[in-house]
């Protein structure tokens, strides 16, 4: 059983809800802006709108992971339901494992496993947008956070070495984010 859902915790993360809605607009969303399938290309180029279904559906594709999980046998099951969403996001099998960089669902993730660290990360994450300008660098700060909020809010340590894995593969997909970053070239919120 725990395979299993495992098996389908990446498969819910494999929906390209962006895609899809790029699709809809008779458009490939990868084609366009950044090229990636995620919250920001789609809310920059099909607008407010599009973005914020894109938001609720990537954050939920990681929250129903780890509530599967939970509700199948919970502790590592969670985790690793949430890896595979996440994991699904980033590499999807419906589109050639090219995805997403993980920030929404991994936001979905930490709701279900820790909804106030996820809060104190979201927070951050809108304060280093408003003040910088660049949704990749909150996106940043916010995944390399969550480590310091499991083990400020005292989280099991399972939810810290989760937490620091996550980040690690948050950092790993913005690196192109970050190289536009150093170089001035990263584009800002509109």
């Amino acid at each position: 059983m725990a395979v299993l859902a495992v098996v389908v915790s990446y498969l819910i993360g494999s929906i390209p809800v962006g895609y899809l809605l790029g699709r809809i607009r008779g458009i490939d969303i990868r084609k366009y802006g950044s090229g990636n399938i995620g919250t920001t290309n789609v809310w920059r180029n099909l607008g407010p709108v599009a973005g914020t279904i894109a938001l609720i559906g990537d954050t939920g594709k990681g929250l129903l992971a780890v509530l599967l999980g939970r509700y199948l046998g919970g502790g590592g099951l969670e985790l690793a339901c949430g890896l595979a969403a996440i994991a699904g996001h980033s590499w999807p099998v419906f589109l050639g494992f090219r995805g997403g960089k993980i920030i929404a669902t991994g936001l979905g993730v930490f709701l279900g496993l820790a909804p106030v660290a996820a809060l104190l990360a979201l927070g951050l994450w809108a304060l280093v947008v408003v003040a910088s300008g660049y949704v990749s660098l909150g996106s940043i700060v916010a995944a390399v956070s969550m480590p310091l909020w499991m083990l400020l809010l005292g989280r099991p340590r399972e939810h810290l070495f989760f937490a620091l894995l996550v980040a690690v593969i948050a950092v790993y997909k913005h690196i192109p984010n970050i190289r536009r970053l150093l170089a001035g070239t990263e584009s800002k919120i509109r």
